[in-house]
């Protein structure tokens, strides 16, 4: 969405018109959080900055994984004008993409949309050959599979990504952090704070962070002693525990212990055990008031300096960095503006007319 219309005052642009490809089981939680950034942008704007329309292959109703019905504003054949395209996934996402899908999406690539998908449909994106040479997120459950079936294409970790003209997300509340990123660039951080504020989001997560992947879904039932040595290094984050001593608890060698995580984790214990520990820091920085000295104590790190040296190598920004980056959300509310246009006979447009009653309507000034 951040191409779109670039150069172009804000006040002169047509609102963004973006569409919902509903597949079959996609998973509510993740439309919503795709979409309900789009109606409180417009909401604290005062404007129609965004529309949206929720799409299937024939116009029938769609069912969600949670056995809810949404009945979309048209099919394929009949689709409005669109600037970007998201697709929505979720369970069985394998069984859920037709050929009709495929086509479809292929022919708003060579009409230059943006593409992009929630929770488990960047399967269809990639079926459809939009995602090789991409990087791309999907849910954790999809990742093994996509990974085998589909090797062009970039499959992350990440919880969302954003590559050139491809914008996708893994599954849960990850679209709204996806979402947010996109609006801050469009029309500023401090619209995309206060949609942050309004639904009690405690922070806006960026693209270095990654969906924590269950080690029993990469590892299967094969391994029990590295799951189980990795459940004692979680455990005990505050006082790292000697390697010798973990082989021991788990009855391997020190040896077998530094091949297991060569073979299935890709590094070194020490080196994964330091991953734990910094990433447990990353939280307390953004989700807590506590200290840098505090948070390098309970994370395991003997002095302060060699915490913030560990940090800086890991995410690139030291702790003091990651710390200042979360005060700069911080907004302040704008006053009403005297004029508002607001007649918009789209989804969008009605609820903006709903919300003109609301204290916060139009209370972020977008310049």
């Amino acid at each position: 969405m951040s191409q779109f219309n670039q150069g172009a005052q804000p006040q002169n642009r047509v609102p963004q018109s973006i569409g919902f490809l509903l597949l079959d089981n996609f998973t509510l939680i993740s439309l919503a959080s795709a979409v309900e950034p789009l109606r409180m942008a417009n909401h604290l704007s005062g404007r129609e900055l965004y529309r949206w329309y929720t799409l299937s292959q024939d116009a029938r109703p769609v069912s969600a994984s949670d056995g809810l019905q949404i009945t979309p504003d048209s099919g394929l054949d009949n689709a409005p004008a669109l600037d970007a395209v998201i697709v929505c996934g979720g369970v069985d996402i394998q069984h859920s993409v037709s050929r009709e899908h495929v086509q479809w999406l292929q022919s708003q690539s060579r009409q230059g949309r943006q593409l992009g998908a929630v929770c488990t449909g960047s399967w269809a994106l990639a079926k459809a050959g939009l995602l090789d040479g991409f990087e791309c997120s999907v849910h954790w459950e999809c990742l093994a599979a996509m990974q085998e079936a589909f090797p062009r294409a970039g499959i992350s970790t990440r919880l969302f990504s954003i590559d050139r003209n491809r914008n996708t997300s893994s599954g849960g509340t990850a679209p709204m952090d996806m979402m947010l990123h996109l609006i801050a660039r469009e029309h500023g951080r401090e619209l995309a704070a206060a949609i942050s504020e309004m639904f009690i989001y405690e922070r806006i997560r960026n693209e270095q962070d990654h969906q924590r992947v269950p080690l029993k879904h990469m590892l299967g039932t094969n391994q029990p002693k590295l799951q189980e040595i990795v459940a004692l290094m979680e455990a005990n984050l505050e006082e790292p525990i000697d390697l010798d001593e973990l082989a021991t608890y788990v009855d391997v060698s020190r040896r077998q212990l530094e091949r297991l995580f060569q073979k299935y984790l890709h590094c070194s214990p020490s080196r994964y055990y330091l991953k734990l520990r910094l990433i447990r820091a990353r939280q307390l920085l953004k989700q807590t008031a506590m200290s840098i000295i505090e948070v390098a104590s309970v994370c395991g790190f003997v002095s302060t300096p060699h915490f913030s040296k560990c940090y800086r190598e890991y995410f690139g920004i030291p702790p003091r960095d990651e710390r200042a980056g979360q005060n700069a959300n911080v907004v302040a509310l704008m006053p009403v503006p005297d004029e508002l246009v607001r007649n918009a006979p789209s989804t969008a447009g009605v609820a903006l007319t709903r919300a003109q009653g609301e204290s916060t309507f139009a209370s972020v000034r977008v310049v």
